[in-house]
């Protein structure tokens, strides 16, 4: 078992296609490993913080899924 989730999806879907070799034309090899991977989508979870995604891309920092803010330190004299 793995934790990654595309990992996972992916040897679910090479152990039905191993044991069928040879009884599988290329359409129905497709239709196969797309049923595989729909119906183990229903097992996925929602991504926490959906929210931050926007901030994400923009490229702002995050720490533990805490944003970072930048400090400007200056030191007085």
């Amino acid at each position: 078992r793995t934790t990654n989730p595309i990992e996972s999806v992916f040897a679910t879907v090479r152990h039905r296609t191993v044991r069928t070799k040879g009884a599988l034309s290329p359409k129905t090899a497709k239709t196969m490993v797309f049923k595989l991977v729909q119906a183990a989508s229903k097992t996925w979870r929602r991504l926490k913080g959906q929210t931050q995604l926007p901030k994400l891309i923009e490229g702002v920092r995050f720490t533990d899924g805490c944003e970072v803010v930048a400090t400007s330190s200056t030191n007085a004299a």
